[in-house]
This record gives C-alpha cells, structure tokens and sequence, in this order.
C-alpha cells in the first residue's frame, strides 16, 4: 500500500469504517469520541470528593467552594447551543479537537493554581472546551456509523457518559488521596492527548453547513441570564436575600431573559426556536432534565462534605460511599435501556423521576449518630430512577421533534440537564447555609447531619415535580429522531 493510500484510508476511516474493515478497526472512531466525552463528563463529578482537601490547602470559602463545582457546570451548560452552531459552521471534527486543545491547558492550569480565584477561572474555560467537546460527539458518531452500528455506537456512548458519573467520585477519591487533588486535573492532560492524536489519525468531519449564522446575541443574553440566576443565588449565604447585589443579579437575569427571548423569536437562525415549546411533550422533556439534574446529582456536592469534614472518611472512601447511585444507574440503563423505549415515553422518565424523589428523600435518614451506611439504601432507589429515565430521555426529546430539529433537541436537552446541575448546587448550597447558621450552637455534627436532610428533603421534591411534570405533560411522539 502505497503512502498516499494509507492517507486516504486514515482520512475516510471515520466515515467509511463499516465499508472498509480491512483497512481499519471500524469502533476506533467510537473510542476516539468516546475518550473525549468521558473525560469531560468525569469532571463533573471528580472535584466533588476533593473538595476538602482544596479548601484546606487554599484556604477557600463556602462560596468559593461552590463556584469551584458550579463554574464548570454553569460554563457548559451555557455555551453548549453556542458550540453546535460552531460546529455547523467550521466543521465538527475541528471543533472537537479544538475543545480537545483548550480542555487540556484549562486542566494544566487547574492543577497548578496558586489560590482559588485562578482555579474557578481555569473551570471556567474548562467548561469551554468541554462545550465544544461534548456538542461534537453526537455529529462525529452519527457521521461515523450507519444501520445497527449506528444504533450500537450511541448504545456504548450512553453507558460510557454513565460509567463517567459513576467513576468521577471513586477515580477523584483515589487520586486525591495517593496524589493530591491536583492530580484529579492533571490526569486530564495525557488523556486529551491521546485522544487528539487518535482525532488526527481517524476521524471523519460529520456534513456541516459553512454558511450557519452564530446567534451571538443569544448566546450572550442566555450565558448572562444563567450565570446572573447562580451568582445571587450562590451569593445569597453572604450577604443575604435582600442585599442590593443580590436583588441587582436578580433583575439582570430577567432583563437577560427578555433579551434572549427577543432574540431568539426575531433571528432567522436562533441557538434555541422556541416555538419546539409550545410542544407540551417538547416542554416537558426539557423540565424534566433541569429538574433530574437537580434532584438527583446536585446534594452530593454536600454529601461529600458530610463524609470527610464530619465522618472523617477518606477521599476515596467517600467516593464509594456515594457510588451506589452511578453504579445502579449504569447497570439499570444497561440491561432496561433496550426494553423501556418500548414504553410511552412518560412512563419510564415519569416512574424514574418519582423514584429518584423517593430514594433521595430515603436519605433523610441521616442523622447526628448516622454512618456512611445510612446513604446506600438511598442512592440505590435513586440510581433506578436515573438509570429508567435517562436514556428514554435523550430518545424522546429527538423524537418529540422533527427530524430537521432533532440536533438542535439533543443540544437543548444537554443545556437543560446542565443547567440544572449548575442551578441546583446554588439553591441547595443556600438550603445547607441556611439550615447550618440557624443550627449553630449546637452539636456541629447533629447540626451538619440537619443541613443535609434539608438538602436532600429539597432534592427529592425537586425530582417529583420532575414526575408530576413529566406524566401530565409528555406523550409518545409519531417523529422518529434517526
């Protein structure tokens, strides 16, 4: 085979993999992207049980301490929509590599921060390269794979975005505690590289349209709206409800709303077309993921406080503490995701929802005297709700479209679910706050233990108003997403 061959194969191999199995191994397209996304989705959750030790070492605040988590999550989810016009525009296999690049250096410079201020700014531009990341995906592998190889390149990547969720704490315990927690970042940086040499080698560019306009205005009023909602909610510890900053955050964001909104109802190319809500199902789905987000991740930010700061426990044994939900919700997803979509979709995401509300109002159970125990069973009722409803949801929001709309779904959706993550550490933050200053003077164990049940109490509300939505609203649409 002559040099100009072997080019050729390694250029096309992304999107002529199952037509040349000879030449390449047809699933190295999946890793390459799968690499990518687990990273990115890892770091939502590592930096949970490793909190403590950075607020030891930089001598951090609450608030700093939520901006760490939240700046991420926020960053993300407001330049995920942003992202996939970029990618329609300049290429997503660029636009993947790109969010490669930047990922890679936020991660170095997280890992070498000298005080708090400079690591939330470095999750910040984490966020960004995660955004252009986590937007290509979807585009790389439906370019990549036709038929059932389409359908099994999807079916791995959902259970690897789950593995990552069930991972992120146990892989942050481990590092944490053999390394630091500057190694929960740094860890990031031979895994980009990998996977931006394998991006080089073998992947394809999915068809784009070069000519897409990019809704700046949007994304600017939207990321204003979002960051604007958690910086008054996070600030409210501080300085209070009532506080001119708080208030004055407050009315930015529904100046930013009405901005957006604008925006969106008057361009010819909107990041979001709003008229997909006035489709109650559409609607719906979107609810319910800001709503599953909260509900069932955002509490274990404060859970992982509780088993370090309170019971004394490892990084890495906290990080297993809490791991029943991931690794319920990985192996439910796994076994029922074939059979459930079968179902009217209301009813898998409606039950899970209620289940996740359940389970997580299951850990109320905590107490002064508790010990780690006290969470499993808990969790585990939780992760059979995530486990039921996620994949059904990713599925029925493309479908509740049409087809021409089914990206721009898929984006809204991971927007949604973002967002909630983002908004729900903010509110639940002010709830562990709030319950912990009005609790002083007390035992400080039995005083933490109640900050938590009300956390957990706020979650599992969120989560069945998640269900209620979800079951009055949402119903099996005739569009197909594929």
């Amino acid at each position: 085979m002559t040099t100009q061959n072997l080019n050729d194969v390694t250029e096309h191999v992304g999107t002529d993999a199952e037509a040349n199995p000879r030449h390449a191994w047809k699933w190295t397209p999946l890793v390459t992207v799968c690499l990518g996304a687990f990273m990115l989705l890892v770091d939502v959750s590592i930096v949970n049980v490793a909190l403590p030790k950075m607020t030891e070492e930089l001598h951090s605040s609450f608030t700093s301490l939520q901006w760490v988590v939240d700046m991420y999550a926020l960053v993300l989810a407001s330049l995920l929509m942003v992202a996939g016009s970029l990618g329609d525009r300049f290429g997503h296999r660029r636009l993947y590599i790109g969010g490669l690049a930047v990922f890679a250096l936020a991660s170095l410079a997280c890992g070498i921060a000298p005080n708090v201020g400079v690591l939330i700014a470095s999750r910040a531009v984490q966020g960004v390269g995660g955004a252009g990341m986590f937007t290509a995906t979807t585009a790389l592998l439906s370019a990549a794979y036709q038929g059932r190889d389409r359908g099994t390149a999807f079916g791995v990547w959902g259970a690897v975005n789950g593995g990552a969720a069930a991972v992120g704490p146990i892989l942050g315990g481990l590092l944490t505690e053999q390394f630091g927690w500057r190694a929960i970042f740094l860890v990031n940086l031979p895994v980009a590289a990998i996977a931006v040499y394998m991006s080089l080698r073998v992947l394809g560019d999915a068809p784009h349209r070069g000519q897409r306009r990019i809704d700046i205005p949007g994304a600017v009023s939207f990321t204003a709206c979002a960051a604007s909602v958690t910086y008054a909610l996070i600030q409210s510890n501080t300085d209070g409800w009532g506080s001119a900053t708080v208030l004055g955050f407050f009315a930015v964001a529904v100046v930013a709303l009405i901005v957006f909104i604008t925006v969106e109802l008057r361009t010819t190319d909107p990041l979001l077309d709003l008229s997909l809500l006035r489709n109650r199902s559409f609607a719906g789905l979107m609810a319910a993921g800001l709503l599953l987000s909260a509900g069932a991740f955002a509490h274990l930010t404060y859970t992982s406080i509780w088993l370090q700061s309170v019971l004394g426990m490892s990084p890495i044994k906290a990080g297993l503490a809490v791991s029943p939900l991931a690794l319920t919700a990985f192996v439910v997803a796994g076994f029922g995701g074939k059979h459930l979509g079968k179902y009217a979709p209301q009813w898998p995401i409606g039950i899970g929802l209620a289940l996740i509300g359940v389970g997580t109002l299951l850990l109320t159970l905590v107490g002064g005297g508790s010990t780690w125990s006290a969470l499993t069973p808990g969790l585990m009722v939780a992760g059979v709700g995530v486990g039921m409803s996620t994949p059904v949801l990713a599925s029925a929001a493309m479908s509740a479209v049409p087809h021409q709309r089914a990206g721009m779904a898929g984006g809204a959706l991971n927007t949604f679910r973002q967002l909630g993550y983002a908004l729900g550490i903010a509110v639940l933050g002010t709830v562990f706050a709030s319950a912990a200053s009005t609790g002083s003077g007390t035992n400080s164990r039995a005083t933490v233990a109640t900050s938590l049940d009300h956390v957990f109490t706020v979650a599992g509300i969120v989560a069945l108003a998640g269900a209620a939505v979800v079951l009055l609203f949402v119903r099996r649409s005739a569009h197909k997403a594929w």
